[in-house]
């Protein structure tokens, strides 16, 4: 994981001033990193049968769709409001000043369907809960989360004590 780690840049104060952001599109131009970290992220849900991945706005698009094609599984977009065009379920979470909301196609799981779900980074867990609490209540069992980076000193993978968790890189 050390070579996914150093090709992720550190941006000191963005977007705002004490924020070290990672940005991840250091390690996405490079075919190779992009290619091992879709295998990566899969790995430890080889043994189930994935029906479906459910990918968080925005990065998590990046991933969830290739993960998907490659376990055979189907796609579902997790996104902010007024993007999906059918019917939709939301779920509005709490942010360190204020709300926010995501929502998914109320027909994007079938009852029982195992779903992973998937994003590029772990912080507080916030967004990564709500996506869970839509899932759930569309009946999904969700078999995992899968993160590429986990900012482990923010501790949002208390959130989670109930689900088996995956990151490939921490700091």
């Amino acid at each position: 994981m050390k070579k996914f780690k150093d090709a992720i840049r550190s941006v000191p104060d963005f977007p705002k001033p004490g924020i070290d952001f990672k940005d991840i599109t250091t390690l996405l131009k490079d075919p190779k990193l992009l290619s091992g970290v879709i295998e990566q992220m899969l790995i430890p849900f080889s043994s189930v049968n994935i029906h479906k991945i459910a990918g968080i706005e925005a990065r998590g698009f990046i991933f969830a769709p290739a993960m998907a094609t490659a376990c055979g599984a189907g796609f579902i977009p997790i996104r902010k409001p007024g993007k999906l065009p059918a019917e939709t379920v939301s779920v509005e979470y709490q942010l360190e000043y204020g709300t926010d909301k995501v929502e998914i196609h109320r027909d994007a799981v079938t009852k029982g369907e195992n779903v992973l779900l998937v994003d590029d980074l772990l912080a507080t867990g916030g967004t990564a809960l709500a996506a869970i609490q839509l899932l759930e209540k569309l009946g999904a069992n969700i078999i995992g989360i899968s993160f590429l980076v986990e900012l482990d000193f923010l501790k949002g993978r208390e959130k989670f004590a109930d689900y088996n968790i995956h990151s490939l890189v921490h700091y």
